[in-house]
C-alpha cells in the first residue's frame, strides 16, 4: 500500500546515540511531504484528464462506429436502389418491346385489312364501270335503233330496267 503524506508526517524514528539531527530530518520530511502531496495532486489531475480523454475517446469511437454502420447501411441502400432501378428498367424495356411488337402487329394487320379493302373497292369499281359501260352501250344501241319511236312507253321502261339489271 502506498504511503500517504500523513504516514510520512507521523513516522517516528527511534533515537540512538550518534543519530541524525532531528531538525534536519524534520525539515527534510516536511519537504518530502510537500513534494509527495504535489505528486499526488498531479497524479489525480492526470488521472482525471485520462478519464476525460478516455470518455472523449469512447464518444468518438461510438461516433466512428455509428458512422461506419451508417455508411454500410447507406451503401446497402444504394446497392438496393441501384438493383431495383436496373430491374425496373429491364421491366420497362420488356414492356416497351411488347408494346412496340403489339403496335407493329396491329399496324401490319390494319395495313393488310386496308389493302384488302382497297383491292375489294378496286374490284367493285371495275365491276361498276363494266356494268355502267354495258348500260351506256345498251342505251347507245337503243338510240341507234330505228324503231325507237314505235316502242311503247312500257316496253321502253322494261328494256331500260333490263339493261340496268344486266349491267
Amino acid at each position: 500500500m502506498p504511503l500517504s503524506p500523513l504516514d510520512i508526517h507521523n513516522k517516528e524514528f527511534g533515537r540512538r546515540l550518534r543519530g541524525y539531527d532531528e531538525d534536519e530530518v524534520n525539515e527534510f520530511l516536511d519537504q518530502v511531504i510537500k513534494d509527495y502531496e504535489s505528486l499526488i495532486r498531479d497524479n489525480k489531475e492526470l488521472q482525471n484528464q485520462v478519464l476525460g480523454l478516455q470518455e472523449r475517446l469512447n464518444h468518438f469511437t461510438n461516433i466512428e462506429e455509428t458512422l461506419s454502420k451508417t455508411i454500410i447501411v447507406a451503401q446497402e441502400a444504394a446497392d438496393e436502389v441501384r438493383s431495383n432501378a436496373k430491374k425496373e428498367a429491364q421491366l420497362i424495356i420488356k414492356e416497351s418491346e411488347k408494346n412496340a411488337d403489339r403496335i407493329i402487329n396491329d399496324s401490319l394487320a390494319k395495313s393488310r385489312k386496308v389493302s384488302l379493302e382497297v383491292e375489294e373497292l378496286k374490284k367493285q369499281a371495275s365491276v361498276y364501270r363494266a356494268r355502267f359501260r354495258t348500260l351506256v352501250e345498251a342505251q347507245l344501241e337503243l338510240l341507234t335503233v330505228d324503231g325507237w319511236d314505235t316502242l311503247e312507253p312500257q316496253q321502253q321502261a322494261r328494256l331500260a330496267e333490263h339493261e340496268l339489271q344486266r349491267g
